[in-house]
């Protein structure tokens, strides 16, 4: 299909959340013009392909890197993210400022280059896992109760409160399910049966669609494992395909409603393989070639490897490095970072693909995937226009 011809001129402003009582800045930043290339899909490949064969090596692997650091200063911040290189930003309770305005703010110190924007992330559940302290819209545990039409409607809100926060991703969609209410997930699953859950998921899919980026999680499924991921290694006997009548069918359903990113759980499905399914090439073969996913694949915090206190996983960059051999587009460092992580981490990729442990292929493959995202967000908007109308 031939490329669209044409730019569009977006203003980026800050503007407060109806739903706060934080009041507005005393005088309102003028607006900053930001040109960004209109094109199709292929479009996007192909400049993102261009994009990632000029990089450097080094660059190509923080661009893989999604990282964190603990603050709300924004010149640290900043700096963070030029001293990086780093392809994204998760943000965190410790980086929410008391408004949605200074949010904004802090959101903008993250972007050096605004036609090229960081994967800017956020878990915005809603419920238990609640960042930004103005939203009010519904939890899992309560649209689950509710029609597939309600879920949509407080997945929408909730959408437009983190694209207007300046955030493009969301790891905001539960696609696990479980019935059992002793379960570490339970509160947050949209659904107690497969099909239930199914339903709400891709409800919840369309509803952020066009706000922000969606990301289905934890695949291949927390509600099939006893324990916390966040301090062990959950597992499960269960057969594969007995998890494909059950825990599969809600991310069936999520991948096919478009959701473009999907989160590997630390979980071991030991009968598929030993491996936890962030680092098991098996479990991204299986999403790939049996689920049809084609989005970026990205872990959970390598960090909660590191805690689970088990030896083979205590090295973070081992971790990233077996993680991208695997399948993974992006890998995701919250827990134990420095301003120095993402550097390391890095490094680290970079000495596995000169040492073969890591194929500078499957290196491009990723880099070009996540590349092509963030040219996504610039090229829809995600996290630079403000929805006026959303409420609070």
């Amino acid at each position: 299909m031939p490329a669209t011809a044409g730019a569009v001129v977006i203003s980026v402003l800050a503007v407060a959340s109806p739903g706060t009582t934080s009041p507005p800045p005393a005088a309102a930043p003028a607006a900053a013009s930001i040109t960004v290339i209109a094109g199709t899909d292929d479009d996007l490949t192909v400049q993102a392909q261009a994009r990632v064969a000029a990089l450097s090596l080094h660059e190509k692997a923080a661009s893989v890197v999604m990282g964190h650091i603990p603050t709300t200063d924004t010149a640290a911040l900043r700096s963070y993210m030029q001293s990086s290189d780093a392809g994204g930003f998760i943000l965190m309770g410790a980086n929410i400022p008391g408004n949605e305005a200074a949010l904004r703010t802090l959101t903008a110190a993250l972007t050096l280059d605004p036609p090229l924007p960081p994967l800017i992330a956020v878990d915005e559940e809603g419920g238990d896992v609640t960042r930004l302290p103005w939203d009010r819209f519904p939890a899992a545990w309560q649209v689950r109760d509710d029609t597939p039409e309600a879920a949509g409607q407080a997945y929408a809100a909730r959408a437009a409160l983190v694209q207007r926060a300046g955030i493009g991703v969301n790891f905001g969609v539960i696609a696990d399910v479980t019935d059992d209410s002793a379960s570490f997930i339970y509160d947050r699953v949209l659904g107690t049966t497969p099909e239930a859950a199914a339903e709400r998921v891709t409800a919840a899919v369309d509803g952020e669609s066009g706000q922000v980026l969606t990301t289905l999680k934890h695949f291949p499924g927390h509600g099939a494992v006893e324990g916390n991921s966040h301090v062990m290694i959950p597992s499960t006997p269960l057969s594969k395909a007995e998890w494909k009548k059950t825990d599969a069918v809600p991310f069936a359903a999520g991948i096919d409603a478009g959701a473009p990113l999907l989160m590997f759980g630390h979980l071991a499905y030991t009968s598929v393989d030993r491996a936890p399914a962030s680092l098991s090439a098996t479990w991204h073969e299986i999403a790939r070639d049996e689920l049809g996913f084609t989005g970026v694949a990205i872990t959970d915090d390598l960090g909660m490897l590191q805690a689970s206190g088990v030896a083979a996983y205590a090295d973070p960059v081992a971790n990233a490095v077996q993680a991208l051999v695997a399948g993974n587009d992006m890998v995701l460092a919250v827990m134990y970072t420095t301003p120095d992580s993402v550097r390391a981490i890095s490094d680290g990729i970079v000495a596995a693909v000169k040492d073969g442990t890591l194929s500078e292929a499957r290196l491009d493959e990723a880099a070009v995937r996540v590349m092509r995202l963030r040219l996504q967000t610039a090229a829809d908007g995600r996290g630079l226009l403000p929805c006026d109308s959303c409420g609070g």
